[in-house]
């Protein structure tokens, strides 16, 4: 049960989510781009920043892209072509054919799929990193053992349990497509995030770590496969004196203005990944006392970015809550709360908060759609003649991802919060479950 604190009053400017953090020679760059007049898909700044992300990450090509959308997209059709061959005209790479997705992500993890012709199936999540589970992988496998394309995100900025994934991936003969759009400077076992599939790709959208305001990229070790992405991101043109088409292509490529900032970001990568660290601990040591835990990691062999600061509420501490697809409703109870009232506060002082991604297998769109947990087809989870109903004979929910969506929330993250703010809204938190 929320209880208001009067020893502070609401935030004067609005505390975050993550918003973009700016320091100078961004601006600089760009003019670059308006006086030399390349205000076009070509230019100094694209070069400069494929080379940045080559050399950070660790990758042999990247290709600058409008967003990171777009960079898995052409992912997909890649995939989809390695596995399956070159489709008809008009036809999508992976037509008919399914795929297995990480089921908590974003949607532009997904979607992509679709734009090529592809069924998701959604795969569960694990509570060691809120990643996909390789136990529900190797189960999906069973089910659909002719799918050959794998699509793994690290959920905001956590590396999921990449090396268990990748054996599994690599004995079905299946291709893995990273989406480390949320995790751009995390590294697994020392190596970067954005290097572990056959084709990966990483976002600059507004709110992550850097920012372009908009942009993505496509990360390869396959050389090939960089030229053809580049081909099809500028409409597949052929070499010919005038418009020669041979393929579809894309208006994909990234404006050297959106590149000027995305250059002058990405020096800057450690230093926001130290301040968000910064703020992950301090909430860390400010809920010591709560019935509630951050957002885990495997500390022994990654290195989040921790892009996002997330927490999950203790099941005994949960008040009710019942949300539907537009709306949630709650009732507050003594010593307890919930994401819904958690966020509710947050608002009424000035300061963002949001729920954890909405597993897609929840998705109206996506309903129908295959969904697989460790014990197996997740679409059929209860028995009217069998007690236990949503508990697995392990003792915790047969729907990961749902429990995790249910108790956790996505805290105010914004690296240019400072600890006063942060210590305010750990005492707002702490309100909500009459904690002293």
């Amino acid at each position: 049960m929320f209880k208001e604190n009067n020893k502070f009053e609401k935030f004067e400017s609005k505390v975050w989510l993550s918003s973009p953090t700016m320091h100078g020679p961004e601006i600089e760059y760009v003019k670059e781009a308006y006086e030399t007049n390349w205000m076009s898909t070509v230019g100094k700044n694209i070069n400069e920043v494929e080379r940045m992300a080559c050399e950070y990450i660790g990758c042999k090509y990247a290709v600058a892209l409008s967003a990171g959308t777009a960079s898995l997209h052409l992912a997909m059709k890649l995939a989809g072509i390695e596995a399956y061959g070159m489709p008809k005209v008009g036809h999508g790479a992976l037509e008919g054919k399914k795929v297995f997705c990480s089921d908590m992500t974003f949607d532009a993890t997904v979607n992509p799929v679709v734009y090529e012709g592809g069924e998701p199936v959604f795969i569960d999540t694990e509570y060691d990193t809120w990643n996909m589970d390789p136990v529900a992988l190797e189960k999906a496998f069973e089910i659909y053992p002719d799918t050959k394309v794998v699509v793994v995100a690290h959920l905001y900025g956590t590396p999921g349990k990449v090396d268990e994934l990748n054996a599994i991936i690599k004995k079905h003969g299946a291709i893995l497509v990273e989406d480390a759009a949320e995790s751009m400077g995390a590294t697994y076992k020392g190596v970067q995030t954005g290097t572990f599939g056959k084709y990966n790709t990483i976002s600059f959208n507004g709110n992550k770590i850097i920012t372009g305001s908009s942009g993505g990229m496509l990360l390869t070790d396959d050389k090939e496969a960089a030229e053809k992405v580049r081909k099809w991101s500028t409409q597949a043109r052929e070499n010919a004196p005038w418009y020669q088409h041979e393929e579809i292509g894309y208006n994909y490529r990234m404006s050297n203005v959106i590149a000027g900032v995305v250059r002058g970001q990405i020096p800057y990568l450690k230093e926001h990944i130290a301040q968000k660290k910064a703020i992950y601990e301090r909430y860390k040591e400010g809920f010591k006392d709560l019935p509630v835990k951050m957002n885990p990691f495997d500390e022994e062999n990654s290195v989040p970015n921790f892009w996002l600061s997330c927490m999950i509420i203790d099941k005994e501490a949960m008040c009710k809550q019942v949300r539907d697809d537009e709306k949630a409703l709650y009732i507050s109870e003594e010593g307890k709360s919930c994401p819904s009232e958690i966020l509710d506060a947050l608002s009424s002082y000035n300061a963002q908060g949001r729920p954890i991604w909405k597993p897609m297998h929840m998705q109206p769109i996506y309903r129908n759609n295959g969904f697989v947990t460790r014990y197996g087809n997740g679409r059929a989870k209860t028995n009217a003649y069998i007690a236990g109903g949503k508990i697995g004979k392990d003792g915790l929910p047969l729907d990961i991802g749902m429990d995790i969506f249910e108790r956790g929330l996505c805290l105010p993250s914004d690296n240019k919060m400072t600890p006063e703010q942060q210590d305010i809204v750990i005492e707002i938190i702490k309100g909500c479950f009459n904690h002293e």
